[in-house]
């Protein structure tokens, strides 16, 4: 299967892959329903998600807390149609040349109090609604009534 032909896959990167990256992937997966999917990784990952991160994900019905940071690898560069940066400084260590990169300018969680992890969810997931709607427009399967 070509990438023309297989599901739209956005990779969201962060340095350690325990707050925005995890709640961006989380918020894609089940806004997406199946007709895309989200990975994501950071490029010095953290041995657990943030506890806040998974308490602000919870009060909105989506448990994080089995995931697990991952490394990031090539592979999953290579996988992604597009690959969304945490607004964390990782570009200069993401080599994602050859797909779409875009950069979200987000404070990180880590040692914040609840309300503000709580702001920072409520934007990630503003953003990533948007994200489908750009997502599913380009792969033309979805019109805006289905989503």
């Amino acid at each position: 299967m070509n990438r023309t032909t297989e599901l739209k896959t956005v990779l969201f990167v962060c340095v350690h892959n325990s707050g925005r990256s995890q709640m961006a992937e989380a918020f894609f997966n089940q806004l997406a329903k199946g007709r895309a999917q989200a990975l994501s990784a950071g490029t010095d990952p953290a041995d657990a998600v943030d506890p806040k991160v998974v308490e602000a994900m919870r009060e909105v019905g989506i448990d994080v807390s089995g995931k697990k940071p991952k490394p990031l690898t090539m592979d999953m560069v290579k996988q992604a149609h597009v690959v969304i940066t945490m607004g964390c400084g990782v570009e200069a260590v993401c080599p994602a040349t050859f797909v779409e990169t875009e950069d979200w300018e987000l404070q990180d969680p880590e040692g914040k109090p609840l309300p503000a992890v709580r702001r920072i969810r409520d934007e990630i997931r503003a953003k990533v609604f948007e994200l489908l709607r750009r997502v599913e427009h380009t792969s033309g399967s979805q019109t805006q009534e289905q989503m």
